[in-house]
């Protein structure tokens, strides 16, 4: 018996190895972009060059030839051509820009019917960007009365163990509470061992999906929440594809022309209505609670910390949602990319969108927080994270992965997370 145990342990290890290694995929030919800048940053007026080479098994591809285009990240390219790379590599001149923004390259190379492509992106003075949109004179009082409309809501929370995710040191629970209108769903994570211990919210990126929560084996607290008002435990239902698909098929639109029915409204105030939850917690010890998130989550981070006076510390990666009237103005507009069709680009639809828009909720960040991108991002462009950025007023650290795209390294998230557990004193 034990010699049939033993003989299955094998085979699974053997098999798994397997399904890993054929798992594995490369790019065949490597195509290089970067400013030539060192830090990949240039002053107003001052000429852009970026550094272009080819590469195949490790080895300058001599003789290739490339397309390229230049101009504003987003906007028409300003400069286009193709140039042969006689040795493998070339400097391509990228112009001026007189105002702080971003230029982005992007090189197009082919092979055997393959068509090859990367970008690479040059900052001009980002530190100077400012935001195109403005603060409504009523937007505090707007959020105000949208915050207190929860207290008269009970929270009524239903936490639901789950024993196959659970280990021996940590419980997880599916949970629900009734939000302003229906309910919030999440993945709460809590220590076993008895004690008050600090806790991390964590708000979702774009999309429809499960969760499985954080944290796990950490002396923390978490809450990983979806923001559609649906379970987050279904992981071998349809019924997310299904709403991807349809009912919530481009939801950052829905009652786009009305900021009192917005699709976000109950999402923003949603959030505040998580800390209410975790604040609930036994456990919780009352007063370290930080917020993280990228993308629509990193944008949910600011939105949170700008709301809830209550959040000491957030982590946002690649916001969206920032600075959405770019557009308007002739330059990069943030996720999910408003105001260049004739649906959007309406008096009310942009009225609204300064109630949503997370400059004008950085505007009131108040505690520490650390921040992270790439200038290769394509979704949520980096002129538009600035314009957030730039105006926070509270204690601020950048970490900037400069050829990053939508996505983060894993040194990373391991910098964002560190940084969270380190001040709010998780051990």
């Amino acid at each position: 018996m034990k010699k049939h145990v033993l003989l299955l342990l094998l085979i699974g290890l053997v098999f798994s190895r397997f399904v890993s290694a054929q798992s594995q995929q490369g790019d065949l030919i490597r195509i290089m972009v970067s400013p030539s800048s060192t830090d990949k940053i240039y002053e107003k007026g001052d000429n852009i060059s970026f550094d272009v080479a080819i590469y195949k098994f490790g080895q300058l591809v001599e003789g290739a030839e490339i397309e390229y285009q230049i101009g504003p990240e987003k906007m028409e390219p300003v400069l286009t051509g193709t140039e042969i790379l006689k040795k493998g590599t070339i400097t391509l001149k990228g112009g001026k820009l007189d105002v702080p923004g971003f230029v982005r390259c992007q090189v197009t190379y082919k092979e055997n019917g393959e068509t090859y492509t990367n970008t690479g992106t040059a900052g001009i003075a980002p530190l100077e960007i400012q935001p195109t949109t403005s603060l409504p004179d009523d937007f505090k009082e707007f959020w105000d009365k949208g915050k207190a409309a929860l207290k008269d809501i009970p929270l009524e929370p239903v936490l639901t163990l789950i024993p196959e995710r659970s280990t021996h040191h940590t419980n997880v629970y599916h949970v629900s509470f009734k939000n302003i209108s229906g309910e919030i769903y999440g993945i709460l994570t809590k220590p076993k061992k008895p004690g008050k211990y600090p806790a991390i919210l964590h708000v979702p990126g774009a999309g429809i999906r499960p969760y499985y929560g954080a944290n796990i084996n950490q002396n923390v607290i978490s809450l990983q929440i979806g923001i559609h008002g649906i379970p987050v435990n279904l992981y071998n239902s349809s019924l997310y594809d299904d709403l991807r698909a349809g009912a919530l098929a481009n939801y950052n639109r829905i009652f786009l022309d009305d900021k009192d029915k917005y699709y976000y409204k109950r999402v923003y105030l949603g959030c505040v209505r998580a800390v209410d939850f975790i604040f609930a917690q036994e456990e919780f010890d009352g007063e370290n609670i930080g917020v993280m998130g990228g993308s629509q989550g990193g944008a949910l981070s600011i939105i949170t910390a700008g709301l809830d006076e209550r959040i000491k510390y957030l982590v946002s990666y690649y916001p969206a949602l920032s600075d959405l009237t770019g557009y308007l103005h002739g330059r990069a507009g943030g996720w999910p990319h408003l105001f260049r069709d004739e649906w959007s680009n309406q008096p009310d639809r942009i009225e609204t969108s300064k109630y949503y828009d997370v400059v004008n909720f950085a505007r009131f960040i108040k505690v520490p927080g650390f921040y992270s991108w790439g200038f290769n991002d394509n979704v949520c462009p980096p002129t538009s994270m600035y314009s957030a950025y730039n105006v926070v007023p509270g204690e601020k650290e950048l970490s900037l992965y400069h050829d990053a795209a939508h996505w983060r390294y894993a040194e990373q998230s391991k910098e964002g997370h560190e940084w969270l557990i380190k001040k709010i004193g998780a051990q």
